[in-house]
């Protein structure tokens, strides 16, 4: 029965990829769940096992750039004898097959469901599906990334703040949800805050900068976190003495990325006050624009004391992500 489940599973996926654009006569229902959160498809035993631990150790590892660890998704496990009907309408989900099948790792869209990501890790082995799933880590998070952001985005796009003049100052468009509103918007200069409480805020900040203020090599990083710093300290709001900084206790971390077809620096890390004890996450992009001879810069951060933040920085990386410039 596992080897005819999964010959149709293959049909399927199979069939999907190769459904001409426009062709209605397959329908596929909407699908559902929580953002960043994973349905594994997978038997019992691998779950409780090496299988299960590795899946766990990959996909539910601790998100840089918090100041305390929160998983990257969240794990929902599924027997294979119940992946059907509903529990098929997962947005991302990650199906193990052992079997007498090749080591393979497969990435399909809208099997069950549309919006949907599907990867399919199988092997003879158990030491066959970990080393699939080792090898294929970077491209399955990658993927059901891509898919959350999307959903994320698509979700923002339901109620977008009215923000002509930024964009326009600046040369770019990106859509940003009507709950934030601006805190400062001069000289270039653009700040935006959503409260979630009256203490509790998500910020965004956007802005440019002369190409020659990030240098390529071994101190990029040094560049961005003393641009950064000079940033936060001359233009955001604050009294007298208190102001934001990247926190000297821990280096960020940088990452080469891709946004609206640009080459991008992605800096994930914690800042901290000077003068008063506040602190938190932040994730900052820089979207290197030859054309304008430039860097625009997105910057979010996050003030939640009490709160788990991975929500709220995955919200300013899809606001983020959404950038086109002009």
């Amino acid at each position: 029965m596992r080897t005819l489940y999964t010959l149709l599973f293959c049909l399927l996926v199979m069939a999907c990829d190769n459904k001409k654009d426009g062709d209605k006569t397959t329908y596929l229902p909407a699908s559902n769940g929580n953002l960043n959160s994973i349905s594994v498809v997978i038997d019992n035993e691998l779950w409780e096992g090496s299988v299960g631990e590795s899946i766990r150790n990959i996909f539910a590892a601790p998100l840089n750039g918090l100041p305390v660890d929160e998983p990257m998704f969240k794990l929902r496990q599924i027997p294979p004898q119940v992946f059907d009907g509903f529990a098929t309408r997962s947005r991302i989900i990650l199906k193990i097959e052992k079997g007498n099948l090749e080591p393979t790792v497969k990435i399909a869209n809208n099997a069950f469901a549309k919006p949907q990501t599907v990867a399919v890790v199988g092997g003879k082995t158990n030491k066959d599906i970990i080393n699939q799933l080792k090898e294929g880590k970077d491209k399955i998070v990658a993927a059901f990334n891509k898919e959350e952001v999307k959903e994320k985005q698509r979700r923002i796009k339901l109620s977008l703040l009215k923000d002509e003049q930024m964009e326009n100052q600046l040369g770019f468009t990106v859509n940003i949800p009507s709950a934030y509103e601006f805190g400062k918007a001069e000289d270039g200069f653009y700040w935006l805050r959503k409260a979630l409480d009256r203490s509790k805020t998500i910020d965004v900040m956007f802005y440019e900068v002369p190409m020659e203020t990030i240098s390529k090599g071994d101190s990029t990083i040094v560049d961005v976190i003393r641009m950064r710093n000079r940033i936060t300290k001359t233009k955001v709001p604050g009294e007298d003495g208190i102001y934001m900084m990247i926190e000297d206790a821990y280096a960020p971390s940088m990452f080469n990325t891709i946004i609206d077809n640009k080459p991008t620096y992605e800096v994930r890390g914690l800042w901290e006050t000077v003068g008063f004890k506040m602190g938190g996450p932040f994730v900052m992009y820089a979207i290197e624009d030859k054309v304008n001879k430039r860097y625009l810069i997105a910057d979010g951060y996050v003030y939640a004391p009490s709160l788990r933040k991975s929500e709220y920085v995955f919200e300013l990386e899809s606001i983020i992500k959404s950038i086109t410039i002009k």
